[in-house]
């Protein structure tokens, strides 16, 4: 009789579908005399696949007798003695044995397998340099993992040679099919499947498991809510309470949870056994930061959460957002990016976000300040992707504002792509004029957004990763992270710039953001255009902003993306131009026709003292109590009464003519003239100090 393995084996093989080229790569070096490559690296998301791939060569080495050597990360810790005893426990060693010995006696083919490499990242060095190099020419090795290879493998002459690398993506829309037929699932219901899973192997396989319960479905998981509730069946089969399901949605919403944030979102003191639950669920991954449910789980609990109960999870949104804002005031640089990576990660729900990010639970990479010995590569990297003029661009802004560039370095300490931000502010017109950039963004601010006394302005002029440039990638990521921080951190910052190679791909999350288009500003280097946008914080402050998000957050999707008007926006005003606008404001004090059209009610003088939807008339109101409050400051010094007093008598109640308001105060009439001109200007320096500080 077929062992019970046999029969698991039979389905597997049934049920895998595609991988065409894989298996082709693979087995054709295994019948070379010679391997073509010692190291086989394949790497994609989990639920991919890799894990079944594996199962698949494993299969493919049965006929040829091949020993397959198979070890899984999971189960082992990342130091050298933890990874060799677990290789001697697979190959029935003494714990005084050599692995390495034990392999050399077989002198035929081999196959060595590592999967969940993710796990084994802080051991890449030892296994690159002093495992593998050791290991018998006859032997294949096959790493599988989430991530790319580390810059060590690819910058090494010797493993440039030696390693194949092997992304693994989506099934293809044939194969994808090819599965449903051979789970069953209703061909009328195919293309609604692959709309929702895109292919995703993992995804395929929970709702084939659906439809293999028998129910008529129609597959419209949007509008079906029973469909998603029988996939989140499938990864919680029944939970102990209420105070577990509650756990279980909190974890869905957040990048990654903790205990202390756990207690915060379900408001209890004690939390320590919810938070050992759910690290014992099969779908909850333990990073070293944290807890993590699977990303097809994820989306399901997200889904079930928000159809059936939108006020609790605009709740939980808001406790989470909380505690992140508490800690983004306890911590700074790398815990900061951390917080603000999680902080962003509470806006994944909407499609103009969603694709233009990374979510990769963990990230190796590191956020460094611009070494001079960093300056070759980060130059080549620019002569790359935008040619030999940028990259002089780039040297001459090196040399002039070498502060403001960081870097992003990986595990092995390599530059793997980098952010300069230019103060504009601080640099000389003749730098401005030499850049198309910089002066492009400068002709702006002049026209349309002119700077005041101790204001800022900066450009984030370049951006890019080694390898892809401004594509989506953790780089690209971490540099809209430092551009969060920059506006956070950076006092008196009036203006922001941001260059886009490629501004229509990133027209969405940027108008989601409340970064303007701005094609005034957009400049040509080269044959290559470069868009910008922009946002003006005099108008919406970082508070504001940092508001008009959480709105969006929990909006629905579709709406989020593009926004309706908050309303008349602020004036910027010049100081030059606040001082006429102060002088004809007081002019027409008590003619309220005439102040409707003072473009002080737009200013943020008034505009952050009114309630948000607060009309004409009122804003009249609170500028005229704000002048009043202003005026009367002055009386607290004596100097400075004789001014109040020309003031209140001309303009706030005035007298009929200036003579008369002379004859009153009691002084020859070019004094009064002197006494309401200072006041005039001691009233506008006090505004004015309102409007900016």
């Amino acid at each position: 009789m077929p062992s019970l393995s046999e029969h698991l084996e039979a389905v597997r093989q049934q049920r895998f579908v595609g991988r065409t080229h894989e298996r082709h790569l693979f087995e054709s070096a295994l019948n070379r005399a010679e391997l073509p490559f010692y190291v086989l690296h394949i790497f994609g998301p989990g639920g991919v696949g890799k894990t079944t791939l594996l199962g698949e060569f494993a299969r493919l080495c049965e006929p040829a007798q091949i020993p397959v050597i198979q070890l899984d990360a999971r189960n082992i810790e990342p130091s050298p003695e933890s990874f060799l005893e677990a290789l001697r426990f697979h190959l029935n060693l003494a714990s005084t044995d050599s692995p390495l010995v034990a392999l050399a006696a077989h002198t035929g083919r081999q196959v060595f397998v590592l999967d969940t490499y993710e796990n084994l990242a802080s051991l890449d060095s030892w296994l690159r340099e002093k495992f593998l190099p050791q290991l018998p020419a006859n032997i294949l090795t096959v790493i599988a993992g989430r991530h790319a290879p580390a810059a060590g493998w690819r910058t090494d002459s010797g493993w440039q040679a030696l390693i194949h690398l092997l992304p693994l993506r989506n099934l293809s829309p044939e194969e994808s099919r090819d599965y449903l037929i051979k789970r069953a699932v209703p061909v009328n219901q195919h293309q609604a499947v692959l709309n929702f899973t895109y292919g995703y192997p993992l995804a395929l396989s929970l709702v084939a498991d659906v439809f293999a319960q028998g129910q008529e479905l129609s597959f419209q998981p949007e509008a079906a809510p029973d469909v998603v509730k029988n996939l989140l069946e499938r990864f919680v089969q029944e939970v102990p309470s209420s105070a577990h399901r509650v756990a279980l949605e909190a974890c869905s919403l957040v990048r990654l949870t903790t205990e202390a944030l756990l207690a915060v979102m379900l408001d209890q003191p004690d939390v320590h056994e919810l938070f050992d639950w759910l690290r014992s669920l099969s779908f909850v991954e333990s990073g070293r930061a944290g807890l993590f449910p699977h990303d097809l789980a994820r989306e399901v609990l997200v889904a079930d959460l928000r159809w059936r109960n939108p006020d609790w999870y605009a709740e939980l949104h808001q406790r989470s957002r909380q505690y992140y804002t508490q800690r983004l005031g306890q911590t700074q640089g790398e815990a900061q990016h951390r917080v603000l990576f999680d902080y962003i990660f509470l806006h994944r729900d909407n499609p103009a976000v969603r694709p233009r990010f990374t979510w990769q639970e963990t990230s190796s990479l590191v956020t460094d300040t611009f070494h001079p010995s960093d300056s070759p590569a980060l130059l080549q990297i620019v002569t790359t992707h935008e040619g030999a003029a940028s990259a002089q661009l780039a040297d001459y802004w090196l040399e002039r504002q070498p502060q403001n560039v960081l870097v992003f370095r990986d595990v092995e300490q390599q530059l793997v792509g980098f952010v300069m931000t230019l103060a504009l502010h601080q640099a000389t017109a003749a730098d401005v004029a030499g850049d198309p950039g910089t002066q492009a963004a400068w002709s702006y601010l002049q026209t349309y957004a002119p700077l005041r006394l101790g204001e800022g302005a900066t450009l984030f002029r370049f951006w890019m990763a080694r390898e892809t440039y401004q594509a989506v990638s953790p780089t690209q990521s971490l540099i809209f992270i430092n551009f969060v921080q920059h506006h956070r951190l950076t006092p008196k910052l009036a203006f922001t710039f941001f260059a886009c190679a490629d501004p229509d791909f990133w027209a969405a999350m940027f108008a989601y953001a409340d970064l303007a288009r701005l094609p005034e500003a957009d400049f040509t280097i080269g044959e290559q255009r470069y868009g910008v946008y922009g946002h003006d914080w005099r108008v919406v402050s970082p508070m504001a902003w940092q508001e008009l998000l959480a709105q969006r957050e929990i909006a629905a999707s579709a709406q989020a993306a593009t926004p309706a008007p908050l309303g008349e926006p602020l004036l910027v005003l010049s100081q030059p131009a606040f001082a006429i606008a102060v002088r004809d404001l007081l002019r027409h004090f008590t003619h309220l026709d005439r102040l409707y059209h003072n473009p002080l009610l737009q200013s943020r003088l008034v505009m952050e003292r009114s309630p948000t939807n607060a009309g004409k008339a009122e804003r009249v109101a609170a500028l005229q109590h704000l002048v009043q409050e202003a005026a009367a400051s002055l009386q607290a010094s004596h100097r400075e009464a004789k001014l109040y007093r020309a003031l209140y008598h001309t303009y706030l109640q005035p007298t009929p003519t200036q003579e008369q308001v002379a004859e009153l105060l009691d002084v020859p009439f070019s004094t009064f003239r002197r006494h309401l001109k200072n006041g005039m200007a001691r009233l506008t320096e006090i505004l004015w100090h309102q409007e900016i500080s």
